[in-house]
């Protein structure tokens, strides 16, 4: 038994030894030396080490296998993307054709696609109906939620089970058997109404919007759980406070609720646009997945690797544009208020 315990505390003093040479050799070598005063990167560059510096690199060094992974797996490709969208990319066997474009991928999307700028437009306006109708039916579902009833944990789950089983099969069956909308739209002829009276730039939206209206509630499970968050931060007394002064529950809506909860209605907008845009069941990502696959018919310009690399840039910076102009409408919003 003592020789056991003997050879336990040789070993893990000979690891403790590797590991300090270890650290050592990490912290003073030719590219980065560290001491109790400076870091110093290839023997030139100095930095002095604080504490707000210190805690900086700890928290660093716990994501730092993310870090790479991302810059591996999500960084690389988009930049690959990026360049590819420059190019004419043909598949030639084991071997990659690339002739050089230019900007005549971006110009035959505008100019020589006849699909692209339609789909492109009806699904901003999509988004424009559908993440607003998102928000308000995540808030008002997180306010009835904070409420003191019994059940909260249930009904929690109950509005959080679609995010898991919203996958692509699975939304695709529900929308072939008419699960995504609503019998009484149908059975009332709204749809008919609005066909009839608008023009068919602000029908066709209205009518996607009205034919997936529950497909896209059910994308509000995390908005949902966002709110809750917020509201459940917001000190009670304040609403105590403001009833003795005789506000009810209206005005302590617009003057208490809204202004607390007012940071995180950014986040759910992002979180919301960038949720709807990467649907798999979006018809931009669908048709940019046809044309990588050369199902496009338009030409031979407009099909293949290259050219969906450069459909695919131009959808994010729309989607980056949406999101800047709900997120800017919204600040505009608070600093009117202030």
């Amino acid at each position: 038994m003592k020789n056991l315990k003997e050879k336990i505390s040789q070993f893990f003093g000979k690891l403790g030894d590797v590991i300090d040479k270890v650290r050592h050799f990490l912290s003073h070598n030719a590219v980065f030396t560290a001491d109790h005063e400076y870091w110093t990167f290839l023997k030139r560059l100095k930095i002095r080490v604080t504490n707000k510096r210190r805690q900086a690199l700890i928290g660093v060094s716990f994501i730092f296998i993310w870090i790479v992974g991302y810059l591996i797996f999500a960084l690389y490709p988009m930049v690959y993307s990026l360049y590819l969208s420059f190019f004419k990319v043909r598949l030639a066997g084991a071997d990659i054709n690339m002739t050089f474009e230019g900007f005549n991928n971006y110009k035959a999307a505008f100019l020589y696609d006849p699909y692209f700028v339609e789909i492109l437009i009806e699904y901003v306006v999509e988004m424009i109906l559908n993440v607003p109708i998102t928000i308000v039916f995540a808030l008002i579902i997180a306010m009835l939620i904070n409420q003191d009833i019994k059940g909260k944990g249930a009904w929690r789950t109950v509005f959080f089970l679609p995010v898991i089983i919203t996958t692509g099969p699975v939304i695709n069956e529900l929308m072939v058997q008419g699960a995504t909308t609503l019998p009484s739209i149908q059975e009332y002829e709204i749809i008919d109404l609005i066909l009839d009276n608008l023009n068919d730039a602000l029908a066709s939206p209205i009518q996607t919007l009205f034919d997936t209206i529950l497909l896209v509630l059910w994308f509000t499970g995390i908005q949902i759980l966002i709110f809750l968050a917020g509201l459940q931060k917001i000190d009670r007394s304040i609403y105590e406070a403001s009833m003795i002064d005789g506000a009810g529950p209206w005005e302590s809506f617009w003057k208490i609720t809204l202004p607390s909860i007012m940071p995180l209605v950014s986040v759910v907008i992002i979180y919301t646009v960038v949720s709807m845009s990467v649907f798999g069941l979006n018809e931009v990502i669908i048709y940019i997945r046809n044309v990588m696959l050369g199902e496009s018919t338009v030409g031979t310009l407009t099909t293949g690797y290259g050219y969906s690399a450069a459909l695919a840039w131009i959808y994010f910076l729309v989607m980056v544009l949406l999101i800047l102009l709900f997120v800017g409408a919204v600040n505009i919003r608070r600093r009117g208020r202030r």
